[in-house]
């Protein structure tokens, strides 16, 4: 799998550009084709898709772009061609807000994108990104996650485990955050 192509743009379609890679052109499906220049090199974070009929490389400026796009291909419903436009349309920092928040009428401005679709997305995403500076951190919820399931595993109820959660240091290692849970569920 690919994970990033750097190369030089050129020809730029209505939904993709050509990045010319050491005489090899790659078909690269983008949310904004026209923000890139003929003639400039680029280093594009790409994701493949694999179907029965084609092998499709979808494209990103922006690392934090590409992770948003995979958390979104992952609700139910929702497809890589109509998470692109969500990508053209809105900001990751908007797109990641209107999730948390539940902002169902700004998730409902996207092209294709319904009311059932957008509290699918929500459901499915809410509270597993945030924005920093950085870009997306979802770190710490999958930390937590996994911990999570470690402890249900042992035997634990949710009842138990829940408070206990955000008493556990996230910048552990996940065995130090389970000895530091099982210290907290033994009080």
């Amino acid at each position: 799998m690919f994970d990033y192509i750097k190369g030089t743009v050129t020809d730029i379609k209505n939904n993709a550009i050509v990045l010319d890679n050491n005489g090899v052109g790659y078909l690269i499906h983008v949310s904004n084709p026209y923000s890139f220049e003929i003639g400039v090199e680029y280093k594009v974070y790409v994701y493949q898709q694999i179907q029965e009929d084609a092998h499709l490389l979808y494209g990103f400026k922006l690392l934090e772009e590409k992770e948003l796009f995979l958390k979104l291909i992952s609700v139910k419903g929702l497809g890589c061609k109509m998470t692109l436009p969500i990508l053209a349309v809105g900001s990751v920092e908007g797109i990641i807000d209107a999730i948390n928040r539940e902002n169902i009428l700004y998730l409902k401005k996207f092209p294709k994108i319904g009311e059932k679709l957008a509290r699918q997305i929500v459901l499915d995403l809410k509270g597993k990104m945030e924005t920093t500076s950085e870009g997306i951190s979802t770190t710490e919820v999958e930390n937590q996650n996994e911990l999570y399931e470690v402890l249900i595993g042992l035997g634990y109820k949710d009842k138990e485990i829940k408070p206990v959660l955000g008493k556990v240091d996230n910048s552990l290692t996940i065995e130090e955050q389970v000895k530091e849970a099982l210290r907290l569920l033994l009080k």
